[in-house]
């Protein structure tokens, strides 16, 4: 929660201070347009916008994970490390109360610390000491000393003057002191913001991976062989998806034979999410490639085909009119009128259908592959090894996202006409 209202701070100071800033020194003719509301030509995407954005979601994974590539003001708060301490007052059969304090080692988890020395004072409680790992917890058993143990009724009655009794806690300046149903202590440091490692590593611990994994790959494969069988079967896929997609989609948009007979298949599946069908892909086509490129085959199948009817459909009657009183036949209309106006939509589907691809190729990868990136990142997961499966999310999203941007960019040369009517 703490993360998202930063982000949504920074997103609204970010956007006052381009506006006030920064458009006032430039010239956007874009802004001279009569109609803007409505029309796709009109918006472009802002690239200060999109540094911005990109630099603030890695200055919030840096400051939330204490990383060295941000600078330190910027850090959240994070665990507490060093030498922490709390006082107990305990009590036992035939004796006053007496206090004594425990000196609790807080280290980096991973290192290998001692307890510190410390002296056992002079009463029957006696002073202790013992190592906990930052964002865990110990039991302290602050009996083990003192000349009155639990068969002499030792009981725990308050820390740091608060009284303290089973399952309850009291918290001190150093973190959580809580008490088990059976009387004994545990010690919990004061966590801070940032997150552990093994939850979220740092952006460089994650780039030392990249490093380490194309140098040296990841069981018995490279980096670039995990990413080609990935991006292999995600292409091969789609491109199935759409070559039969597409031809349906048209026949569902031309025929109400066809949009009746295929209309409940379509509908029906379309929401149906691709890794429901994983026990019947490995039943019917077994756990080799041909299993995964019909996982992802039938993720693609049904947005193609949708896109297509839609862009059928969307065709205005007024250009078939027009082309008919020009004298066009059915195939000159197909040719020039029906198939140029539903590409647009066609290429919003494409993308969308690869998107999931992306998505799905995780899934189709946990069928038994030996190379994948889907692969890497499900065993990295098993042993929490979080940076590869970071790295993995990331090299997979640059991969789409590259291959959205060659979608554009054909979309721009072979769809000029998308958004001007």
């Amino acid at each position: 929660m703490i993360v998202l209202l930063i982000y949504v701070a920074i997103f609204v100071a970010a956007f006052f201070l381009v506006k006030l800033f920064v458009h006032k020194t430039t010239r956007d003719f874009t802004a001279r347009k009569t109609v803007t509301f409505g029309d796709e030509s009109a918006v472009r995407p802002n690239r200060i916008a999109s540094v911005v954005s990109v630099l603030t979601i890695f200055l919030l994974w840096g400051a939330f994970t204490g990383s060295a590539w941000v600078p330190g003001f910027l850090h959240a708060p994070g665990p507490f490390v060093g030498d922490a301490s709390f006082t107990y007052t305990a009590e036992a059969e035939g004796v006053e109360p007496d206090s004594a304090t425990v000196t609790v080692r807080v280290f980096p988890v991973g290192e290998e610390v001692e307890a510190p020395e410390v002296d056992p004072g002079e009463g029957w409680a006696k002073d202790d000491s013992d190592t906990v790992g930052a964002w865990r917890s110990g039991l302290i058993r602050v009996d083990r000393n003192d000349e009155y143990g639990r068969d002499a009724g030792h009981t725990v009655v308050a820390v740091n003057g608060t009284p303290i009794a089973p399952g309850g806690e009291v918290i001190t300046e150093f973190g959580r002191v809580g008490m088990s149903p059976k009387g004994t202590l545990n010690f919990e440091p004061r966590k801070g913001w940032q997150m552990e490692p093994i939850w979220l590593p740092p952006p460089e611990a994650v780039v030392a991976r990249l490093k380490e994994i194309a140098q040296d790959g990841y069981r018995d494969s490279t980096l670039w062989e995990h990413l080609g069988w990935s991006l292999f079967r995600v292409i091969a896929g789609f491109f199935f998806g759409a070559l039969i997609g597409i031809p349906l989609g048209y026949a569902m948009g031309l025929s109400d034979w066809f949009r009746g007979w295929f209309d409940p298949i379509v509908e029906f599946m379309r929401p149906v999410p691709p890794l429901a069908l994983i026990p019947l892909v490995i039943i019917w086509a077994g756990i080799g490639e041909v299993g995964k490129i019909i996982l992802l085959f039938l993720a693609a199948l049904w947005i193609m085909a949708i896109a297509a009817r839609s862009g059928v459909s969307g065709v205005k009657i007024s250009k078939v009119h027009a082309a008919y009183s020009l004298g066009a036949s059915k195939a000159q209309i197909m040719r020039h009128v029906i198939v140029p106006n539903s590409l647009p939509e066609i290429f919003t589907g494409a993308r969308v259908a690869m998107g999931v691809c992306w998505g799905t190729v995780v899934a189709a990868e946990l069928v038994a592959a030996e190379k994948g990136a889907g692969m890497m990142i499900m065993v990295a997961s098993k042993f929490q090894l979080t940076d590869i499966v970071i790295m993995g999310i990331i090299l997979i999203g640059v991969i789409g996202f590259g291959i959205d941007i060659l979608m554009r960019l054909a979309e721009k040369a072979l769809v000029p006409w998308k958004g001007r009517g």
